[in-house]
C-alpha cells in the first residue's frame, strides 16, 4: 500500500511523529535567533565570533549562488533562439538525426555549446530502452485554475497558448472554475468556451463543486477535480496517458511562444519522462512596470532563486507553474486536496510514490506571471506578505516527508538524508538569515561590555565585517545587472531614469528581504509550531 500523502486519518503513533516534525523547523529557527540574542547580551565576545563565522559562511554561499546564477542566466540566454520544433521532430528519426547533426553549422560559441549539449542529450536517449512516442502523438493538457480572476487576467494567458509555435490541435485547455466563484466571473468566462473551442484540440470549462468531503478550499482540490475529468476525456478518445503532459498554470501565466515546443523536446529526450516534472524559469513581468519598486525586487529575487536551483537538477523541486507527465499525475492520485503548497507537494508525493525515482528536469525557457498588486502601497505590502506566507507554508511538506522516509524501505538512506536536510535547512535559513544579517549581527557591538571593548576582536570585527559586506556588494551589482538584462522587451520606451531607479531599488534589498521574505517564513513556521492552520489565500491580480 502506497504512502498516503496527507496529515489526515493518522494513527496515534503517526500523529505524534507528525506533530514532532511540524514543531521542529519553528523550534530550530527560534532557537538560533534567541540563542544569538541571548549570547549577545551575556557573552558579546562569543556572539561576535559566532556572527563573523556566520558572515563568512554566508559570503561563501553567496559567491556560490552568484556563480551559478550567472551560469544559469547564460544558459537560458543561450537557448533563447533554439528551434525547438526542429529538435523534437528530429527525434522521430533519432539515428539519422544524430548522424546528420553538425555541431559546427553555426560558429558562435553559444550555438556550438547549445548543439554540443543537444547532441549529448540525444546520445543518452539512444542508449536507453525508453524511446518516446512520435511527436505527432504527444498531447499537452493545460489546466488554468480560476477562483476570482477576471476575464481580463485570464484571456491574455489563453492568447499566449494560442500563439504557440506548436500544433494547437495537440493542446487541450481546461478552465478549472470554482463553483463558489462570483457569478459575474462565471458569466464572463463561459463566453470564452465558444471563442476558443475550435482553436485548440479542445477547450473545456469544468466546474469544481464546493464542499466535497475531505477537501480543503485550496487550488489542489480544484485542479485535481479537473484532472480527474481530463483522465476520463482522454480515455474516451483512446489517447494513452503515457503520451500526455499536464501543465498546471496560474490563471495569469503567459507562456513563451516556444514553451510547448520546448516541453515536447524535453519530454521526448528525457529517458525517465514518465517519472518526471519539467520546470521552466518563472518571471514576473506581466505588470512589472506598474508595481512599486519593492514588489519588483522581491519577485525578481524569486526568479533568481529558481535560476540558481535549475543548475542542480538532482535536488530541484517543482515551483509555481510547471509541467509533468500526466501518467505520473494519475499514478500518484493527483494533487493533494487538503494542502496549500500543491506545487511542491506534488513533487514530494511523486517522489515517495516512485520510491525516490522521480526527478525534475530544468527547462531553460520562461513563463511570466503577475506581481501581486492592490489599490495602494500599504495594501500591496499586505498582499505580498500574504503571498510569501503562503509560499513559506511549503514547510508543511517537511513533517509528511519525514513520516514517509521513516516508513519507506525502498528509498535509499542517502536520498532520505540529502533531501530531508536540504528541505529543513532551506526553510530554517529562509526564516533566520535575514534577521541575523540585518539586525542581530549589530547587537554584540551595541551591547559590548568594557572588557570586550578593549579586545582585539572588538576593534577588528567592523573591519572584518566590512570586507565581507564589500565582497558581497559584488554579488549585488551582478544581480542588478542581470535584473535589467532580464527585463522584457516592451513596445513602450522606458526612460533611462526609470531603469536607473529600477536598479537603485535593489539597495533596499536588506529591508525588503527581512520584512517580505524572512518574516513571512518565520511566521509560517511559528503558526505550524503552535498548530495553527493557514487558510488558502488567492493573490490579488488585476490589470
Amino acid at each position: 500500500m502506497k504512502f498516503p500523502y496527507s496529515k489526515e486519518g493518522l494513527s496515534v503513533k503517526e500523529q505524534k511523529i507528525q506533530r514532532f516534525f511540524e514543531m521542529s523547523p519553528g523550534i530550530l529557527s527560534w532557537t538560533i535567533l534567541l540563542s544569538l540574542i541571548l549570547l549577545s547580551l551575556l557573552k558579546p565576545l562569543w556572539a561576535m565570533i559566532a556572527i563573523i563565522a556566520f558572515d563568512f559562511y554566508w559570503l561563501l554561499r553567496l559567491i556560490y549562488m552568484t556563480i551559478f546564477l550567472v551560469i544559469s542566466f547564460l544558459r537560458m540566454k543561450m537557448e533563447t533562439k533554439v528551434n525547438w520544433m526542429s529538435r523534437f521532430q528530429g527525434i522521430d528519426d533519432l539515428n539519422r538525426y544524430i548522424e546528420n547533426l553538425d555541431l559546427f553549422t553555426k560558429t558562435s560559441f553559444k550555438n556550438l555549446l547549445s548543439n554540443y549539449i543537444h547532441k549529448k542529450e540525444l546520445l543518452n536517449l539512444r542508449k536507453c530502452d525508453s524511446l518516446p512516442p512520435p511527436s505527432k502523438e504527444i498531447y499537452h493538457l493545460v489546466i488554468l485554475p480560476v477562483a476570482k480572476e477576471s476575464k481580463e487576467i485570464l484571456e491574455p494567458s489563453i492568447e499566449s497558448l494560442r500563439s504557440q509555435n506548436f500544433s494547437l490541435k495537440q493542446l487541450v485547455v481546461i478552465l478549472a472554475l470554482e463553483e463558489r466563484a462570483p457569478k459575474e466571473i462565471k458569466d464572463a468566462l463561459m463566453s470564452l468556451e465558444k471563442t476558443y473551442k475550435n482553436i485548440f484540440m479542445d477547450f473545456i470549462i469544468i466546474l469544481h463543486p464546493s464542499d466535497i468531503p475531505g477537501e480543503a478550499r485550496v487550488k489542489g482540490s480544484n485542479v485535481t477535480w479537473a484532472a480527474i475529468k481530463a483522465t476520463e476525456y482522454f480515455r474516451k478518445k483512446h489517447i494513452p496517458l503515457e503520451n500526455i503532459t499536464v501543465s498546471c498554470f496560474d490563471a495569469d501565466t503567459i507562456v513563451n511562444p516556444d514553451y510547448f515546443a520546448c516541453l515536447t523536446y524535453y519530454f521526448m529526450v528525457t529517458p525517465f519522462r514518465l517519472q518526471a516534472s519539467f520546470q521552466p524559469i518563472p518571471v514576473y513581468h506581466n505588470n512589472i512596470w506598474e508595481v512599486p519598486g519593492f514588489a519588483r525586487v522581491i519577485e525578481t529575487g524569486a526568479s533568481f532563486f529558481q535560476l540558481i536551483e535549475s543548475t542542480n537538477p538532482e535536488q530541484l523541486v517543482t515551483f509555481s507553474s510547471h509541467s509533468m507527465s500526466f501518467k505520473a499525475l494519475v499514478d500518484v492520485d493527483y494533487w493533494p486536496v487538503d494542502m496549500i503548497s500543491d506545487d511542491s507537494a506534488i513533487f514530494w508525493k511523486s517522489f515517495i510514490h516512485y520510491d525516490g525515482k522521480f526527478s525534475v528536469v530544468p527547462m531553460y525557457t520562461t513563463l511570466s506571471m503577475d506581481i501581486t498588486i492592490s489599490d495602494n502601497i500599504w495594501e500591496t505590502i499586505q498582499s505580498i506578505y500574504k503571498q510569501k506566507l503562503r509560499w513559506a507554508w511549503g514547510v508543511e511538506n517537511f513533517p509528511i516527508l519525514m513520516r514517509a522516509f521513516i516508513a519507506s524501505k525502498n528509498i535509499s538512506l542517502y536520498d532520505k538524508i540529502r533531501h530531508g536536510l536540504k528541505l529543513l535547512e532551506g526553510h530554517i535559513s529562509w526564516a533566520t538569515w535575514g534577521f541575523i544579517l540585518t539586525i542581530i549581527s549589530w547587537l554584540p557591538t551595541f551591547l559590548a561590555k568594557k572588557e570586550f571593548i578593549g579586545s582585539v576582536v572588538y576593534y577588528n570585527a567592523p573591519y572584518i565585517s566590512g570586507i565581507i559586506f564589500h565582497l558581497a556588494s559584488i554579488s549585488l551589482i551582478i544581480s542588478i545587472i542581470l535584473s535589467i538584462l532580464l527585463l522584457p522587451k516592451t513596445k513602450i520606451k522606458y526612460s533611462f531614469l526609470k531603469k536607473f531607479l529600477f536598479a537603485l531599488q535593489w539597495l533596499l534589498m536588506p529591508l525588503i528581504f527581512v520584512f517580505l521574505s524572512t518574516l513571512p517564513a518565520l511566521d509560517a513556521q511559528t503558526r505550524m509550531l503552535f498548530g495553527n492552520r493557514l487558510e488558502f489565500w488567492v493573490a490579488n491580480k488585476r490589470r
